[in-house]
Order: structure tokens, then sequence, then C-alpha cells
């Protein structure tokens, strides 16, 4: 089976991807992979931060990888927090003071849609992929929901009647972009590995 390492130290990132994985790749998080890094997200665009953080693990290691940013763009806020969307807060950043933030910005704006959107970059026998899920939605007025993180508890996708948070694994990996870009990301080693 092949094995990935997967670019990152968010526990709750690794949890969501190895689900939609289920026993088509192995994945290692960097902790599993025995590297022991914080990786900075220096750059203005999710596309950067995602090559950033491949190359770096890429370069140490000489294994296959991929990671990936996430963004959450508020069509009123003009693409808010967006490449930012963990920092939100500035100094202060969790994901509550960062909800909070976004919150109180858009107290007053009727437009209240906006999209989650994922770039993943895959490097693969030394050649760089990048692949893009976006899922569309609306961010309600409070909190609901105690189950997954970030921004989960105030953002409703198009088409469903609960937010992230109050939706099971499962349930959130069918509407989810960061399963739209491993979808792709899995089709295209699927064909590589065919060839």
């Amino acid at each position: 089976m092949k094995t990935l390492i997967f670019a990152t130290n968010n526990a709750h990132k690794v949890t969501e991807i190895k689900s939609i994985l289920n026993n088509n790749f192995r994945v290692l998080s960097l902790k599993e992979a025995g590297i022991n890094i914080d990786i900075p997200e220096p750059h203005p665009s999710l596309e950067e931060n995602a090559r950033e953080k491949a190359s770096v693990i890429n370069s140490l290691t000489g294994e296959d990888c991929f990671s990936e940013d996430t963004g959450l763009e508020v069509t009123s806020l003009n693409g808010e927090p967006g490449v930012k969307s963990a920092r939100y807060a500035g100094e202060n950043r969790s994901f509550e003071n960062n909800i909070d933030k976004l919150l109180l910005k858009l107290k007053y704006q009727e437009n209240r849609a906006a999209q989650f959107r994922t770039v993943i970059c895959l490097i693969h026998k030394g050649k760089e992929t990048l692949f893009e899920g976006v899922c569309k939605g609306t961010i309600i007025a409070e909190r609901k929901g105690s189950g997954g993180f970030g921004y989960d508890a105030i953002f409703i996708p198009d088409g469903a009647k609960k937010t992230f948070a109050e939706m099971s694994l499962g349930e959130k990996n069918l509407f989810s972009h960061r399963r739209k870009a491993m979808d792709k990301l899995i089709t295209f080693l699927l064909a590589e590995e065919n060839d």
C-alpha cells in the first residue's frame, strides 16, 4: 500500500483525511513520521502555503507527501478571513476568538454567504500537483454544535440544515471542501499507480 506523509501537525485534519482515504493509501502525520517541526505559512495565498509545507517535507525526507491549506472566504468581507483563517484574531487567535471576530464583523451584514476552500499540494515522484475543493454555504449568527473545529460551529453548507459542528464526520464528508480536494488527489494517484 502506498504511503504518503501529510505535512501537518493539525490532529483534526489528520482524522478527517484518514476518514476520507479508507484503505486506498496509508497516511502518516508529521508526528507519525517522526518529524517534529512547525512549518510557517507566510504566504498571501492558500496555494503558496500548501506548496511551502509540501516542499519542506519533501526536501527533508525525499518521500512523496502532500499538504493542504484551507480558508473560509466570506463574500461580504471581500474574502476574509481567507488565508488568515487560522490566525484571524491575531495574537489572541483561537477557534473561539476567530469566530468572535468574524461574527462581530458580520453583525450588520445581510449577505452571509461564504465558502470553505481547500488547496492540496501533492509532491509525487518529484512532481508537484495542486487540487482544489470548495464548499459553499452560509455563516449563521451564533454557534451550533460541538463537533468539528475551526469555524464549523457557524457554517451551514448549501443543501444542509445543520452546521458542520452538528454533523458526524461521515455527514460532513458529504459536503466537505477537504473531501472534494482529496477525492481529486485519490483519483490522480490511482491513475498514476495504474499507468
